[in-house]
């Protein structure tokens, strides 16, 4: 079983010391997000290894060395101010803190995601070109590779289209950004990649490869089968991760993102955090059904 912390909100922002609690405690409790009464325990030596997303690995830096198992890192780094992502923390300090995670881990295990690419007057298609050079440049042969996806069409992007005023891309947007994209990885011993896109640009030099395939879980786990992530609906050959986030729950406010749409929720979903609760969000009650989860 591969942990993924998490898609939903960004428990190593928020809540590090919650996830540590738990990984000395032996195991997770993850309650179903369509059905509340059901709660998924995922014990910790049922883990082969631990993917963590985040928009600022910081927090969970002083325990990296404490964590026994293999572990793959996503880090989120775009060039949008506070208008879009009104609670990021300075991204100066993320890059510094994402290349101390490559020394730790290796960079073989850590990629950086600039994801979403949203188009508008303020975010331009140069403005984007330019601060993906800088992002390289930054990141010169300090990780893996560098994985981009574009705006899609979620609940939230719907509610904020009056902030995010986003464009659709043109053929020639996807040109500009494929050639110039591959040019400053290239130039700065990195690989850029998409993942779940219709166009992988793949014809200006992107590699064709998933977040995490067969050949990556295989590397970090050493094992050979894995369920095809099907919650990805077929967009990509990834291999199937288990999510221990819980959706409305993240203080970033991204106004793009997809996991968090009622600002409200988020709200009181902080409240209800313990760091010493089995759940990231709230405590057991007695009419919760656990049931064990092994893979």
């Amino acid at each position: 079983m591969i942990l993924m912390v998490s898609g939903r909100c960004d428990i190593v922002a928020f809540s590090s010391k919650w996830f540590m609690n738990r990984l000395k405690e032996g195991f997770f409790d993850v309650r179903n997000p369509f059905y509340k009464k059901q709660v998924s325990r995922i014990m910790v030596d049922d883990v082969d290894a631990i993917l963590f997303c985040t928009k600022n690995p910081i927090p969970i830096l002083p325990y990296l060395k404490e964590i026994q198992k293999p572990i793959l890192f996503h880090v989120t780094i775009t060039p949008y101010k506070k208008d879009i992502e009104p609670n990021v923390f300075d991204k100066t300090k993320i890059i510094e803190a994402t290349k101390e995670i490559s020394k730790i881990l290796g960079k073989e295990n850590v990629y950086v995601r600039y994801d979403p690419i949203l188009i508008n007057d303020t975010y331009t298609l140069s403005y984007h070109i330019k601060a993906f050079e800088k992002l390289c440049r930054l990141l010169d042969n300090q990780v893996a590779g560098i994985i981009i996806s574009f705006l899609d069409d979620y609940k939230n992007v719907r509610k904020n289209h009056s902030i995010l005023k986003s464009k659709e891309l043109t053929e020639e947007d996807y040109q500009e950004i494929g050639k110039n994209f591959a040019a400053s990885a290239k130039k700065h011993h990195l690989t850029v990649q998409t993942c779940a896109e219709e166009r992988n640009l793949v014809e200006y030099g992107f590699l064709k490869r998933d977040c995490i395939d067969r050949n990556l879980a295989f590397r970090l786990t050493g094992k050979t089968k894995f369920k095809k992530w099907t919650a990805r609906k077929g967009k990509c050959d990834c291999v199937e991760v288990v999510d221990i986030g819980v959706y409305n729950s993240c203080k970033h406010f991204c106004k793009y993102c997809y996991a968090n749409y009622m600002e409200e929720e988020v709200i009181k979903n902080s409240k209800e955090q313990d760091p010493n609760s089995s759940l990231l969000v709230g405590h057991l009650q007695k009419e919760d059904k656990i049931i064990p989860r092994t893979n």
